[in-house]
């Protein structure tokens, strides 16, 4: 049965509700964004036990903290922000620490962790 000479069907596929529907997504994707940014941004401010739900609820929504720890140090996906003088050679190349967490969302680098880095003495 057609409803004003439009038949059932179409009322879902109009134009006009897609081209709203994808302008709402947009915005609310822009806004996500946006709020991930500002938690980030208090995250790096905030005390000990804030950070610990921050990142519980940032994890809830598919942004995670990256730890570095004992990882081989990769310029592409950590920031060197010193190194630590070592004699075990087992060590050389390798994070000693992550100074500040990165943050990935669904694997997409937000930002990349500031680690230290086995260096020899």
């Amino acid at each position: 049965m057609s409803v004003n000479g439009t038949e059932p069907g179409e009322l879902a596929s109009d134009h006009g509700v897609e081209t709203i529907a994808d302008e709402l997504l947009d915005q609310a994707l822009a806004e996500r964004r946006a709020l991930v940014q500002l938690c980030l941004y208090a995250l790096d401010r905030a005390s000990a036990g804030v950070v610990a739900r921050i990142e519980e609820g940032l994890t809830a929504i598919g942004v995670v903290a990256v730890r570095a720890d004992g990882q081989r140090f990769d310029p592409s996906q950590h920031e060197a922000a010193g190194t630590v003088p070592t004699d075990d050679l087992s060590l050389l190349g390798l994070v000693a620490e992550t100074e500040v967490p990165g943050f990935a969302d669904r694997g997409r680098v937000l930002r990349a962790p500031i680690v230290t880095v086995y260096t020899a003495r």
